[in-house]
């Protein structure tokens, strides 16, 4: 998939855990390891902007493209 999810970098940043992270965001445990994993389809945008609230960051610090080699 060309859209890499970097929350696993930002987490270790900050030293937080999935459990913490999935609470002041709003999220279960489960659907981080889904974002994480790279197998969500989609992200809200309202999503993303507590993502990046509690991670004090940008979105690109969360969501990459990185092109696909044929």
């Amino acid at each position: 998939m060309p859209i890499v999810v970097r929350i696993d970098v930002q987490l270790a940043k900050r030293k937080m855990s999935v459990g913490e992270f999935a609470e002041r965001v709003g999220l279960t445990p489960a659907n981080v390891a889904v974002l994480k994993n790279g197998r969500a389809k989609a992200v809200r945008f309202s999503t993303l902007e507590a993502m990046c609230r509690v991670l004090d960051c940008q979105p690109g610090d969360l969501l990459e493209y990185v092109e696909e080699t044929p």
